[in-house]
């Protein structure tokens, strides 16, 4: 099973670019929330998301396309590169998230980039954050333009859970990695 030591092993020796990292750090949290929900292994939930856009950076306009060989070179298993190939379904690919595991990849994947971006404006980043405020600035489609809502949408359709609900999961996980991913706020005076 894929270690989340394993993952940042993989990914950090491509993946240089502040913003990607964060970006890797964002789901990861959020993929951790998302197994505490469902009841399953926080840590390997934790490693997939970490791992998700292991090749992006090299392959921008390939992205997805050169990550299962590499992977499964490197030992990772073929149930978690599944996971990371599901989250470009109907996008890059046709590889559909079947499990809780891929479903969830699918749709926090969009949905951490909003927050991040709503965690910026607020003084308090991402602490104390509510669905409810960000549920409206998802409803503002120039705010964060180039998150795909309808992936979101239709990742919480595939899961069976409202907008509102996977939001509040995603926050709280992404809230206990406030300090490093950059929101932790700036302290009242």
């Amino acid at each position: 099973m894929l270690t989340l030591e394993r993952a940042k092993e993989l990914n950090d020796s491509v993946v240089t670019e502040e913003h990607l990292r964060i970006h890797a750090l964002n789901v990861m949290a959020a993929m951790g929330a998302m197994a505490e929900h469902f009841g399953e292994d926080k840590e390997h939930w934790m490693a997939v998301g970490y791992l998700h856009d292991y090749d992006y950076e090299q392959y921008p306009e390939e992205h997805l396309l050169h990550t299962e060989k590499p992977l499964l070179d490197a030992g990772v298993d073929p149930a978690d590169v599944r996971a990371i190939l599901a989250h470009g379904y109907g996008l890059i690919n046709d590889v559909e998230p079947i499990t809780n595991m891929e479903k969830s990849l699918f749709t926090v994947d969009e949905l951490t980039g909003i927050i991040q971006a709503y965690g910026r404006l607020r003084a308090e980043g991402i602490i104390g954050m509510q669905a409810k405020g960000l549920i409206k600035r998802f409803k503002d489609k120039r705010f964060a333009a180039k998150c795909y809502r309808e992936v979101i949408l239709k990742g919480c359709e595939m899961l069976g859970m409202e907008l509102r609900d996977v939001a509040e999961i995603c926050i709280r996980g992404m809230e206990e990695h406030a300090e490093e991913i950059g929101l932790a706020g700036t302290p009242a005076e």
